[in-house]
């Protein structure tokens, strides 16, 4: 094992090969991934239509939120099961467990209305299910190419997301209006089953194994409290995630509740408000093409610092634009600083992680953006009815800034650079 903050050891060296987005080996990768998170859209919308259906508001609220739970509880010890059974088998095997959840309620909801409880022991199985795949998910690239295209496949990733965002939402709508919540439920177990064949298609890398522990020796709990330590010790990891963590807990609130509560007051509307969003889509989409095109920006760790400070400050001053098309141009920066920032900061936690430990780390990086980030949503809306969107907003600012401060500060974050 590398000593903390040093680069991981290199896998076995490989031919040169083709750039990520013309290796049909990630490209069907990708294509596994862009359909299972369809999926995930399509089968958010019919859960939630069909709790609206089922109960009243409030109820519906509950149902949506109950999944947050034990995925957030049960992250860690989901880096822990990816790290030990491998990403493949356990994506795999996550995607086929939610496929057949999901194709159970679609015929369950064919046949009869069994109502609120089943949706919401449907939303806890997903966020259980979630909290082994998610991290998971975020240990495959560096097993599907190499050191030096894992930008390049952060800005892929990022695409993709982008693309099942725009389309999943809609495809969903369509899907409850012609057949109900059954036939949207049976389309998402369809696109999440489409990407099991997809995965076992992928060859996978042989990543060097952690050989520091005598394997009759290792524990569940032991492994769990290793990768903690190893991420605290780590020069570029601890200080990275914690950039991560302010990053998105100044972020998060501000752009969703925050835009909502700001375009009311405006009197931007509903359709003023899906412009601004539209534009923080085109944003984002336009970095994760420039990280897919170009494989690779020097300097990454300066870059996603200075990043993150130009989204922050953008931010701020989102609450003080008094137009929509004003609006809809700071919204096109955010999303543009905010996307390379991600894909930057995902890429250095996949290349400077020792392999061993990708699983453990991406979930405590999860964590922060799943688990912590979201809970800003509740505390912006009710500060947003104190004080105003523009202390709020200009707070939330700060928050954000401080991680691109803490990057800035760190020598060994700051002059992190993404393998060539």
């Amino acid at each position: 094992m590398p000593t903390p903050g040093q680069a991981p050891a290199e896998a076995p060296p490989q031919a040169p090969g083709r750039p990520a987005h013309r290796d049909g080996n990630v490209l069907r990768w990708l294509g596994a991934y862009t359909s299972s998170m369809i999926g995930d859209n399509v089968f958010y919308i019919a859960l939630s239509w069909a709790a609206v259906r089922a109960g009243t508001p409030s109820q519906a609220g509950i149902v949506m939120a109950v999944s947050a739970v034990p995925r957030a509880l049960l992250m860690l010890g989901g880096g822990v099961v990816a790290d030990r059974f491998g990403p493949r088998k356990v994506v795999i095997g996550s995607d086929a467990v939610r496929c057949a959840a999901v194709l159970t309620v679609a015929a369950l909801l064919f046949a009869t209305s069994p109502g609120l409880w089943l949706l919401a022991l449907l939303a806890v199985v997903f966020g259980i299910v979630d909290a082994v795949f998610m991290p998971a998910v975020g240990a495959l690239p560096a097993r599907v190419t190499g050191r030096d295209q894992l930008a390049r496949v952060q800005g892929m990733r990022g695409l993709a997301i982008r693309f099942a965002n725009v389309l999943g939402a809609p495809l969903g709508g369509l899907a409850v209006a012609l057949g109900g919540s059954a036939s949207a439920f049976a389309l998402a177990g369809g696109l999440i089953a489409l990407s099991v064949p997809l995965l076992i298609s992928v060859r996978m890398r042989e990543l060097p194994p952690d050989d520091t522990t005598d394997p009759a020796e290792r524990t569940a709990w032991r492994d769990l409290l290793d990768g903690l330590r190893y991420i605290r010790g780590h020069r570029v990891l601890a200080p990275l995630i914690v950039a991560i963590a302010l990053g998105d807990l100044g972020f998060v609130g501000p752009l969703n509740v925050g835009l909502a509560l700001l375009a009311d007051r405006r009197g931007w509307g509903a359709s003023g408000m899906g412009w601004v969003i539209a534009a923080f889509g085109v944003g984002a989409g336009a970095a994760a093409l420039l990280l897919t095109l170009r494989g690779r920006l020097p300097r990454a760790g300066i870059v996603a610092a200075l990043a993150i400070l130009g989204g922050s400050v953008a931010i701020g001053s989102l609450a003080f634009v008094p137009s929509v098309a004003g609006a809809v141009g700071v919204a096109l920066v955010v999303g543009l600083l905010a996307g390379l920032s991600g894909a930057l900061c995902g890429a250095l936690l996949q290349t400077r992680s020792d392999p061993a430990y990708l699983g453990r780390v991406t979930a405590v990086a999860g964590i922060v953006s799943l688990g912590l980030a979201p809970l800003s949503m509740p505390l912006t809306a009710a500060a947003i009815g104190w004080w105003g969107t523009g202390p709020v907003f200009v707070t939330s600012a700060a928050v954000c800034g401080l991680g691109g401060v803490l990057a800035l500060c760190v020598r060994d974050l700051r002059r992190a650079e993404l393998p060539g």
